[in-house]
């Protein structure tokens, strides 16, 4: 089979069901920017995996763990950019699930971090600053898909989660710099 089919050669797709809309359109905007999302998550686990694969002791539990729901994140991320796709798709099944994960793992995660004070740089070690990358397109994934709301139906349990997604992203990527030894920078105000 092809990898080209040329029917998008004049600006337009095919949503599920076989609709025919411009590539600008809200909701392949928002698919699209999920589908960012998860490639982006790509890198970061492509990284990490650099990590355990240099470590003299072997990978280490908390890398391995990290990964792991990284890679849990990319399934979730694929289901939820197919439903964005199908104007008559419900949410994918066991969000409010994830959400609900997505808080525990952050509370335990940020028990094991210092307590922020300030706003603090996106940066850190290259896993870390990629967390944080893939964080803001979490967020953009959001609006495009809050945008999207405002036209046609989506679950509220798919916006929950990207919600709480971008939130775990930036407790990710704080862990990981901690564990590194990758310093945080606390952004400082300019004084007039």
């Amino acid at each position: 089979m092809k990898i080209y089919t040329r029917t998008g050669d004049k600006g337009q797709t095919s949503l599920f069901g076989g609709k025919r809309v411009l590539k600008s359109h809200v909701r392949v905007d928002a698919y699209g920017t999920v589908d960012e999302l998860n490639s982006t998550i790509g890198v970061a686990i492509a990284e990490l995996a650099n990590g355990i694969h240099s470590t003299s002791s072997g990978s280490s539990k908390w890398q391995m763990a990290i990964k792991e729901e990284l890679q849990r994140i990319q399934h979730d991320l694929f289901s939820i950019g197919a439903s964005l796709a199908n104007p008559s798709s419900k949410s994918p099944k066991g969000l409010e699930k994830r959400v609900d994960e997505f808080e525990q793992l952050i509370d335990t995660l940020t028990k094991k971090l210092p307590e922020i004070r300030n706003f603090i740089l996106p940066g850190g070690g290259k896993t870390g600053s990629l967390l944080h990358m893939s964080r803001t397109i979490a967020r953009r994934a959001e609006r495009r898909i809050v945008t999207l709301v405002q036209k046609e139906d989506v679950d509220d349990t798919v916006i929950q989660y990207m919600n709480r997604l971008s939130d775990l992203l930036f407790t990710m990527a704080r862990f990981v710099n901690q564990k590194e030894k990758k310093k945080e920078t606390i952004w400082e105000k300019k004084q007039s």
